[in-house]
């Protein structure tokens, strides 16, 4: 069942940021060495382990508040790059083969791994964030079924017929012309070809972004990802927030058609607002800004863990 919410008043229990974690390395089932990092709780052996997945091109640095704070609860929580983005970079950027599915099947299945692992033989509850792509691909990687619950921020599919009114125009043609156009000219997606502050991203990666965005299903109506559909077999709870104010990359449609692909799960829709947080604007990127957090975090959190005690007795402040 798929419920819509949108939460306002208090906000709930929040602690402090953590200290800086402990730089880390993931090897990718391809051999692939990935930059990550671990945030450890400041005192005492962790309660649980989190997997924060990035939206695409932003390194995971940009985690750092939102990790550190999680980790204040008593979380060791998991920040790594995919390939070809921040410390897992090689080279030059044209010389990259990453594609948007390398990132889902075999970069999240290798943190996925790594947090298996952690979790060790006292079995620590798990918990998935991802954020937009780190959202949106979650259910391509192996193992997001051992999940005990599973949050995603302005994580969609990205199919411009999803986008309202003339959003869908808008993404259409930026995906599908400007993108592979400028690709085309460059051997890679420049960062100021998306915009202010955007990192580069690889060919592959914009390529596949640009087809999926015409993909009836996005990744999960792609032919060659069919037997990496994951998405179904989890039954944990799954959250998936919106933004009320990111029309641009994650409208409230396109988020709800990610929810219908954990069919089986106990799904929950929810919307945050710029008030929520205390800000004017939220946007796609601003819900794991540190300005947002001391509000927006606790919130974000609270119905998850209602749904599960496990995890809410595991992250208690």
């Amino acid at each position: 069942m798929t419920t819509t919410t949108t939460l306002r008043g208090s906000f709930g229990r929040s602690a402090g940021p953590a200290p800086g974690g402990a730089d880390s390395a993931l090897v990718a089932a391809d051999g692939r060495h990935l930059a990550a990092t671990w945030h450890e709780p400041p005192a005492g052996p962790a309660r649980a382990v989190v997997v924060v997945s990035s939206a695409a091109g932003v390194p995971r640095g940009y985690y750092r508040a939102f990790a550190g704070w999680l980790a204040a609860r008593g979380a060791a929580v998991l920040t790594y790059d995919y390939r070809g983005i921040g410390g897992s970079r090689r080279g030059a950027l044209r010389d990259e083969t990453a594609t948007m599915a390398d990132w889902a099947v075999l970069d999240m299945s290798a943190a996925l791994a790594a947090a298996e692992a952690r979790r060790g033989t006292l079995g620590l509850p798990l918990l998935l964030v991802g954020h937009s792509f780190g959202g949106g691909g979650i259910g391509l990687a192996a193992g997001v079924e051992r999940a005990d619950a599973i949050l995603t921020v302005a994580s969609q599919l990205g199919e411009s017929r999803l986008f309202p009114g003339p959003y869908r125009w808008l993404a259409a043609g930026f995906l599908r012309g400007w993108v592979p156009a400028v690709v085309a000219l460059a051997g890679h997606l420049p960062g100021p070809a998306l915009g202010p502050g955007a990192m580069a991203l690889p060919a592959g990666v914009a390529r596949q972004w640009s087809r999926w965005s015409g993909t009836p299903g996005w990744a999960y109506g792609d032919p060659a990802l069919q037997r990496h559909r994951s998405a179904s077999a989890v039954a944990a709870p799954v959250h998936l927030w919106n933004v009320s104010d990111d029309l641009t990359y994650a409208p409230p449609r396109a988020v709800d058609a990610l929810a219908a692909q954990f069919r089986n799960a106990p799904v929950q829709r929810h919307t945050a607002t710029p008030a929520d947080a205390g800000l004017r604007r939220l946007g796609h990127f601003g819900a794991f800004r540190r300005e947002a957090g001391t509000r927006l975090w606790p919130r974000l959190l609270a119905p998850l863990e209602e749904a599960s005690p496990r995890l809410a007795r595991a992250l208690s402040a």
